[in-house]
């Protein structure tokens, strides 16, 4: 019985060739569905070109010395946020880091690049396990197909490889087995608290499930240890050690995320559905796609060779009966409730529910390693393996997700694993064997990885790599920058909800599993529209609130086309500036007591100091002159037509629209050029917008495109010479110089100053002044100051950074203790000896 001429040592060589092999199937799938980097299609869809490329950006400038704060505080987005949660959930793996060796202009190409290492790791790793588990000498290369086929897995390459931090939990689910399989038969203690630490810091949410899949995986092996139960009770303990000691460990960068995710915005709340049966039958099989199914896909000759265990007369009868069992049960806890929500942390996630599909697709990987590792199926197992197919693909023929190419693919997997399967007995054809099922394993999940592609980008939102317009931004942030003396704002025609981070510049925009509650709440209150739910709220375009957040100068930008907007913009990019107060500035004691209500109008002159607006009545009809009716007690209903408001404004007044459940075009005067609203609440919330000057009697036209509402209060008259004149007032008693670090600000005020000190941040969780818990001005940082020369000097420090330390500190104490014992362990049996 032969094998393929892998040089070197045969697992490590396994592990390269699995690598090797995931990583090259991956690039042709892309390839094929010319994806970037290998065609003109984006492959930035829904997160990854919203959260995670930009994300990324900002690690890069971290890397480099260029970002506005650090890893603690991030000055650039949201007016300020904390940045270790979003660290420690999106950029904590150390595969990370390797942005930092790309220009960062070819970001979306790190990250890419990233994506490519992990499903390598993943594919390694997982070889390097089945070898551990069972050696199966001379059929290393058959562990590596099957390590790559995990890599490859359907949730890989469909769902994961868009949310490249899932890809940690890939990598994850191997190395904890592994970790449980050391923990099991008492070797590698240190190693193996490592490598849970490692698993946990890199993507606690995956790690989580791995840690679910690792703890019924050695279940299973201490079910079928043959050893007495006190030895496999010890190995059981060692494992809840190593469990401890490692997330203790990680506990700094775990505890701050854990709060993060408490102190955020709620965003969706969804109750779980199980799938469809014939569509989780489809979802096993190539060439399928579906939001809301476990993504199983494994290609065909993994799935063979899983499903002959239960027929295979060489592998004992227990193990036979038991890791089927084991496979079986997972698969049937992904459709119950309970079970889903223990699978998940107790919360089903907004998106898909079927996040842990990466453990099933290892069990069953296993199961097909545990099939040939002792010898190759008879066949009485491959027939019996490929009835169970046959059934899955029957069961799958009431699917729609199943396509022209789903069972074609199926059968030439399938024929091309027997043939290898039956070269492989007889020995001396193993290079053709290999060479035959390494094919079938890479046609199959190319031609997934491109099928998946091209579904992506028709079913989900998509963003544009970076380009001529991303460079311009950058370059207009870059000339306009006056940190921390003024906000230099990205503009509001965004790329990405997280275009401070991707382009520069300090603006509101934020997007986050993280973005504060406080923040949310305070913007909505001020008239800000949102995505997401409310966990992507946008900046405003607005002079009132430029001036109480010191934003100084503001980029204009053309729409971006990858946004939806059909029409074309050529405007150019231009950079508009603002008197502002500074960061810092002094209210009279005792204001800020109010709560906002709600107009934000109103709000806004409440936060400002200063009435600066009129509020006029308003009358809405339709173009056919009947009038609008209410919608309760403070809004018109609206629906697709055309409509006419009507306002009387002072002259000489900027005129404003809030209207933040409005899907519509909205014009001031046929002169004025339209204002797009999209409104669509609860996902999505219009922002107050400037229709342009106007005075007097006003008419303002509105092409409805879905049904919404309008408030009674829509329209705002901005008085620009009040205005001017509450900053000017903001300026006299503001800070006469201002430093910020990664940590905090510092910031020097006028002599004899008395009164509260505002920062125009978000009051979040974590931020201390002059040694005390800062104070809260109608949701910003706020501390009462007097003295002959007053100093603002605020720190901020991610809640649970102190508690998650101790813990590390506690943990490590415990890691040292059991490399120490162990040595003196290994001393004492060696002295005997």
């Amino acid at each position: 019985m032969g094998k393929p001429p892998i040089p070197g040592s045969p697992r490590a060589r396994a592990a390269g060739l699995a690598a090797l092999l995931a990583a090259l199937t991956l690039c042709a799938g892309d390839a094929i569905a010319r994806s970037y980097p290998f065609g003109p299609h984006t492959r930035s869809v829904n997160d990854l070109g919203n959260q995670f490329v930009p994300f990324h950006a900002r690690l890069w400038d971290l890397l480099h010395g260029r970002a506005d704060g650090g890893l603690l505080l991030n000055w650039q987005s949201g007016f300020g946020t904390g940045f270790l949660p979003d660290f420690g959930t999106y950029l904590s793996s150390p595969f990370a880091l390797l942005v930092g060796v790309f220009p960062r202009d070819r970001i979306d190409l790190a990250v890419y690049a990233v994506t490519l290492v992990k499903t390598g790791a993943a594919a390694a790793a997982m070889t390097w396990l089945l070898t551990a588990l069972r050696r199966g000498r001379g059929r290393e290369w058959a562990a590596a197909v099957l390590g790559a086929s995990y890599a490859l897995c359907g949730w890989s390459v469909i769902e994961a490889v868009y949310n490249p931090m899932w890809l940690d939990g890939l990598i994850a689910f191997p190395l904890l087995c592994l970790a449980a399989e050391w923990a099991r038969t008492g070797r590698r203690p240190v190693a193996a608290v490592l490598l849970v630490t490692l698993a946990w810091v890199s993507n606690f949410y995956t790690a989580y499930m791995a840690t679910l899949g690792a703890a019924l995986v050695l279940a299973v092996r201490l079910l079928l240890d043959d050893r007495e139960r006190r030895e496999r009770v010890r190995g059981l303990g060692r494992a809840v050690r190593a469990v401890l000691l490692g997330t203790g460990l990680a506990a700094p960068v775990l505890v701050p995320v854990y709060l993060g995710t408490r102190n955020a915005y709620p965003g969706w709340t969804r109750t779980f559905a199980p799938a469809d049966w014939s569509d989780v039958a489809a979802r096993l099989l190539p060439a399928t796609y579906g939001f809301f199914t476990p993504a199983v896909f494994l290609g065909s000759g993994a799935l063979l060779l899983a499903a002959a265990l239960a027929f295979h007369r060489g592998v004992r009868r227990a193990e036979r009966l038991v890791w089927t069992g084991l496979v079986a049960g997972v698969a049937l806890s992904f459709q119950w409730g309970p079970t889903h929500l223990l699978w998940h942390a107790f919360a089903t996630p907004n998106g898909s529910p079927y996040r842990q599909t990466f453990v099933l697709s290892g069990l069953l990987v296993i199961a097909a390693w545990l099939t040939v590792a002792q010898g190759w199926p008879d066949r009485r197992a491959l027939l019996g393996g490929a009835g169970v197919l046959a059934l899955v693909a029957a069961g799958a023929a009431a699917s729609d997700l199943v396509t022209v190419w789903t069972y074609p693919l199926l059968a030439a997997g399938l024929a091309a694993t027997a043939g290898a399967l039956v070269l492989a007995r007889r020995g001396r054809f193993a290079v053709l064997a290999a060479l035959l099922l390494i094919g079938a394993q890479a046609g199959q999940a190319a031609a997934t990885t491109a099928y998946a592609d091209r579904q992506r980008l028709g079913r989900l939102d998509d963003y544009a790599p970076w380009g001529e317009r991303q460079r311009l931004q950058q370059a207009a942030v870059a000339r306009a920058d006056g940190w921390p003396r003024y906000r230099t704002d990205p503009g509001l025609e965004q790329s990405t909800a997280n275009d401070p981070l991707l382009t520069g510049g300090q603006g509101g925009a934020y997007y986050s599993s993280h973005t504060p509650d406080v923040l949310t709440r305070t913007l909505t209150a001020l008239g800000a529209g949102w995505t997401s739910n409310g966990r992507a709220p946008r900046d405003l375009d607005n002079p009132v609130t430029d001036a109480v957040f010191a934003v100084g100068a503001r980029v204009r930008m053309p729409r971006d086309p990858h946004q939806g907007w059909n029409a074309p913009d050529d405007r150019p990019v231009t950079v508009v500036r603002e008197d502002v107060p500074p960061l810092v500035t002094v209210r009279p004691d005792g204001d800020g007591r109010e709560a906002y209500g709600r107009s934000p109008f109103r709000n806004q002159e409440l936060l400002l100091g200063a009435s600066v607006y009129t509020v006029p009545a308003t009358t809405l009809r339709r173009v056919d002159g009947g009038a609008a009716r209410d919608r309760g007690t403070h809004d018109y209903a609206v629906g697709p037509g055309t409509y006419t408001m009507g306002a009387v404004c002072p002259a000489g007044s900027e005129v404003f629209l809030w209207a933040p459940d409005l899907f519509a075009h909205a014009r001031l005067g046929p002169a004025a050029g339209e204002v797009d609203f999209r409104g669509d609440l609860p996902g999505r919330r219009a922002g107050m917008r400037s229709l342009g000057d106007g005075g007097g009697t006003l008419s303002v036209a509105l092409r409805v495109v879905r049904a919404g509402t309008v408030p009674h209060d829509a329209v705002g008259c901005l008085d620009r010479d009040r205005l001017a004149a509450a900053v000017a007032g903001l300026k006299r008693k503001g800070a006469t110089r201002v430093s910020v670090t990664g940590s905090g600000v510092r910031a020097e005020l006028p002599p004899h100053t008395r009164g509260l000190a505002v920062l125009a941040a978000p009051r979040i969780a974590g931020w201390s002044c002059q040694g005390r818990p800062a104070d809260s001005y109608l949701g910003l940082v706020a501390v009462p100051v007097s003295g002959d020369h007053p100093v603002l000097d605020c720190a901020y420090r991610p809640p649970g950074l102190s508690a998650g330390a101790l813990a590390g500190a506690v943990a490590l104490a415990g890691l040292v203790a059991v490399g120490v014992a162990g040595r003196f362990g290994r001393r004492r049996r060696n002295s005997a000896t």
